[in-house]
């Protein structure tokens, strides 16, 4: 290389293009859209199945009974037995098996009576109300063959007491289990003659004075088969005792603390079982991560290599998890063949 050849230009080095800023304001703006996306999804309305109207001899039945509810269930046990569902898919060891046990007593007298609940009840509402820290009051009507068969003079040997309330016979015939008829399909039980008393003689209407269970009997979809509502915090928390004692994590994930009512109601459809079941929570933020650790937990139980055997995979396949405002709702459809499948596992 000679004197007069020139060096080749060094080329300048050019400082690195800060992208700190555009990162920053790029993690905001997905930030802000995410924060928004879930606040609106929280206060937004979702769409609900179209609730069955409650008929007007239920209605007036519940508009008469006393005080309010802490816990209300009716079952329509004929319409259940003449449905297809029923008929087709329920083994008959389940539907041989004894409906409810009314204690050793009552039991007993029903034997010598020749009643048969599971096929002599036709519908049953009852409406429980605390009193105190252990007593249950309760109220309610049973209609069907079991009515005709409770005579008055079976009814008035079988008896521990008998009175007169509101101008009609009411028999004790347990500590905590009054009858009285009311014309040859209809019996009125509750838990006392005093609670016979008020239900006879109503003083204005239940869901005038129980706006809750009043909500609840009004949003619940399926009214003609099984449907309870709980309206009570006691009451709910009481009916999931049982799962959180078996399974700690069940209540964190749940959010189960802050549960103030609960819904659930069955169809025994002709082609398997509609259901859907309302947890209400204190405000929509716990219902919205209630649902979202509920569906997660569904998921996860439904994968594959999981514990859960394979028919409970499948039943999970068809629940649905949504938040709605605040409630969580959850749906299933479960055909037919799941419960056919099952059956034959067995």
């Amino acid at each position: 290389m000679s004197g007069n050849e020139s060096m080749p230009a060094t080329p300048e080095l050019q400082a690195p293009r800060k992208k700190g800023p555009k990162v920053i304001a790029t993690l905001f703006v997905t930030g802000l859209v995410v924060v928004l996306s879930g606040y609106l999804w929280i206060n937004w309305e979702k769409s609900r199945v179209t609730p069955e109207p409650l008929s007007p001899e239920l209605t007036t039945i519940i508009q008469n009974m006393p005080g309010t509810s802490d816990a209300m269930i009716y079952v329509g046990l004929k319409d259940i037995r003449e449905s297809k569902f029923w008929k087709e898919a329920v083994p008959d060891s389940i539907k041989s098996s004894p409906l409810l046990s009314l204690g050793k007593r009552t039991d007993s007298l029903m034997k010598a009576g020749g009643i048969d609940l599971n096929n002599d009840l036709d519908t049953l509402l009852v409406s429980f109300q605390r009193s105190g820290r252990k007593q249950q009051n309760y109220i309610g009507m049973a209609s069907g063959p079991v009515a005709r068969k409770a005579s008055a003079s079976f009814l008035k040997s079988a008896s521990l007491q008998t009175a007169e309330v509101a101008g009609r016979p009411a028999y004790m015939l347990d500590s905590t289990l009054w009858v009285s008829p009311m014309g040859a399909n209809r019996l009125a039980i509750a838990s006392s003659s005093d609670n016979l008393e008020k239900f006879f003689r109503p003083s204005g209407h239940l869901f005038e004075r129980d706006s809750t269970t009043a909500s609840l009997i009004r949003k619940t979809p399926y009214k003609s088969h099984v449907w309870f509502a709980l309206a009570s915090p006691q009451w709910t928390a009481g009916a999931l005792q049982s799962i959180t004692s078996k399974n700690s994590d069940v209540k964190s994930v749940g959010n189960l603390n802050r549960l103030q009512q609960i819904t659930m109601s069955v169809k025994f459809d002709d082609n398997g079982l509609k259901g859907q079941s309302e947890w209400v929570y204190k405000d929509r933020q716990a219902a919205f991560f209630a649902s979202t650790f509920l569906w997660g937990a569904i998921e996860l139980s439904s994968m594959s290599g999981t514990r859960t055997s394979e028919s409970a995979r499948e039943l999970l396949k068809h629940l649905k998890v949504n938040q709605n405002l605040e409630s969580v709702i959850i749906t299933a459809d479960l055909p037919e063949t799941l419960f056919r499948k099952s059956g034959n596992k067995k």
